[in-house]
């Protein structure tokens, strides 16, 4: 969802039935959360990325990446991401594939109906399910705080900080890693939003600091209340960062 729907749901209340919101289809989160007892599927139908390193290529697919969303109150929901299928493949060397690690989240929105600036907070935990080759098998987690307000006209801007609790490179010890990014949205035409996003990380592993940035864009079309489709792609802005990621994908509310 992008921010301006997430400002325009969260405004919505329980007095009216809100536009579907999403995480999707940028790295931003949404403010607002799925209304209280409604189910909620998020799926990347495909996702896939190049990243060339040290004359490397490493390609990376996944398959129904889906995050599972249930509303709790009309200010927060619970949210289980999984990922059925992933294939790692390193040209020259490793190639792995099979299940992905599972991401439970906790949605919860700090700010009253109808205020201008939006905000929520969101503990995150990841658990160590991802097939070998795929995974770290550690349980890591985070917290992140989207912030979102309205711009001129229609357009709407989120920013998201996050800090993570990772594992060290050499699987002994923990560091943090800080992201944070800057979405920008706005309607082009009737049910079609356009986003476009700036996204960096900063992971601080003993063995050497990464440094990831990526220039994003995606178009959501809205097919009704409770149904949004999505496509995407991500372009590297570092040598870290994978060098481009195109997605696509569909969300539905029950």
């Amino acid at each position: 969802m992008t921010p301006l729907l997430a400002l325009a749901a969260a405004a919505a209340g329980a007095s009216a039935v809100p536009p579907i919101c999403t995480d999707r289809p940028t790295k931003a989160n949404a403010v607002c959360t799925v209304p209280a007892g409604k189910l909620q599927l998020e799926s990347s139908l495909a996702s896939w990325s190049l990243t060339r390193a040290a004359g490397t290529r490493t390609r990376l697919m996944s398959l129904g990446s889906t995050a599972v969303k249930l509303g709790v109150t009309e200010k927060s929901d619970l949210q289980v991401g999984i990922t059925p299928y992933i294939r790692l493949k390193v040209e020259g060397g490793k190639d792995a594939g099979g299940f992905g690690d599972i991401v439970v989240r906790f949605k919860q929105r700090l700010t009253n109906d109808g205020a201008s600036v939006q905000v929520a907070v969101i503990p995150l935990l990841k658990l160590p399910t991802a097939a070998r080759g795929i995974g770290n098998d550690k349980v890591e987690g985070g917290l992140a705080v989207p912030v979102s307000f309205a711009l001129f006209g229609r357009m709407a801007m989120t920013f998201g900080p996050e800090v993570d609790l990772l594992t060290d490179g050499d699987g002994h010890g923990r560091h943090a890693a800080i992201l944070n990014l800057v979405n920008i949205a706005g309607p082009i035409a009737q049910r079609l939003t356009l986003a476009g996003e700036l996204w960096t990380n900063i992971n601080f592993d003993p063995d050497g600091t990464i440094m990831q940035a990526s220039a994003d864009a995606a178009l959501s079309y809205s097919l009704s209340n409770n149904v949004q489709l999505d496509a995407g792609a991500n372009i590297g802005l570092t040598r870290d960062t994978a060098d481009a990621e195109l997605y696509a994908g569909a969300s539905i509310r029950f």
